[in-house]
């Protein structure tokens, strides 16, 4: 793939393949492709049996890389997922044995059901790309995704994610319910086969990675960087934010943006391309005043307001 329209070519096969599997979630799909390519991690909000196992791994096998599954659970440990010292008994010494995250594409299943000192490490290594045990860093496998999964907050026997460690994440999404028509047709699909055993990989080992690189190429011109710009300021001002969105968010809306037009065949930045992106980027970042939560106001529906209201640059 030597320019965009070779990288686009190979990219919306990669859609067509994934959304095959997961029928009627083509944005959800094209939300964490564009995800996958900005190099950043998901955080899929949503009940359980809703296809969030079926998306990571249609993920990790159209891209030809390993993949990795933790259930999360209020007893387990960071070096359950980290990895830890073990002993080598014809040796007499200690090696680190790697934990499950030291693959590509992690799915970290119901993430808000575990400690907070265990949500902690995974997310540290998340934001830092390495796993350091015992003093020993340990660089995680390049291309690394995380998609984490979290009930409802108001599940019982969970520990919602701090702010903090939400910003870790560059989209929050969810993939919601299929629709009657949407259902008929999973139902017909596996009545006899199960679509991810028909899945190949598509791309050549370390194509991803050129892909994250060539989407940090695409062009971002002064007047889209300053609508990016105010979208952000806005969500610092707004009435109903405490703590609007970091520089962190503001890095993750530029990448995503980038990476979204090189998704749509595009060698520059749309201003489109950030509206779009602007809520699932944005929205989950936001720290609402106590009043704006009374009421039962959404980081989503500032997000949206401001996109509305704001003029985007022709």
């Amino acid at each position: 793939m030597s320019d965009v329209n070779g990288s686009h070519e190979a990219i919306a096969e990669l859609r067509k393949r994934i959304a095959g599997v997961l029928r009627g979630k083509g944005d959800v799909v094209d939300h964490v492709l564009v995800a996958a390519l900005a190099g950043g991690h998901v955080l899929l909000e949503d009940v359980p049996g809703v296809g969030k196992t079926t998306l990571a791994k249609a993920f990790a096998r159209t891209l030809g890389v390993g993949f990795a599954r933790v259930q999360f659970t209020p007893d387990l440990l960071p070096q359950d997922i980290l990895g830890s010292l073990v002993l080598d008994p014809e040796r007499g010494t200690f090696a680190f044995r790697k934990g499950p995250i030291f693959t590509h594409v992690l799915l970290a299943d119901e993430i808000n059901r575990a400690s907070p000192r265990t949500q902690s490490a995974l997310l540290e290594a998340m934001s830092e790309g390495h796993v350091t045990v015992d003093g020993e860093t340990h660089p995680l496998p390049p291309p690394f995704l995380v998609l984490a999964t979290q009930n409802p907050s108001d599940h019982h026997g969970t520990y919602p994610l701090p702010e903090a460690q939400l910003d870790r994440f560059l989209m929050r999404l969810s993939i919601g319910y299929p629709s009657a028509e949407e259902t008929r047709a999973l139902l017909v699909a596996r009545k006899n086969d199960d679509p991810l055993d028909a899945l190949s990989p598509l791309f050549a080992e370390g194509e991803l990675v050129a892909l994250q690189e060539r989407a940090r190429d695409v062009r971002f011109d002064d007047r889209v960087l300053d609508y990016l710009v105010t979208l952000v300021q806005k969500t610092r001002s707004h009435p109903d934010v405490e703590l609007g969105v970091s520089p962190r968010g503001a890095l993750g809306l530029f990448r995503a943006s980038q990476a979204k037009a090189l998704v749509d065949g595009r060698s520059f930045v749309a201003p489109d391309d950030v509206a779009a992106l602007a809520v699932p980027v944005l929205a989950h970042r936001l720290v609402l005043g106590p009043e704006a939560k009374y009421a039962g106001r959404r980081g989503d529906a500032v997000v949206r307001s401001i996109v509305r209201d704001e003029p985007v640059p022709v």
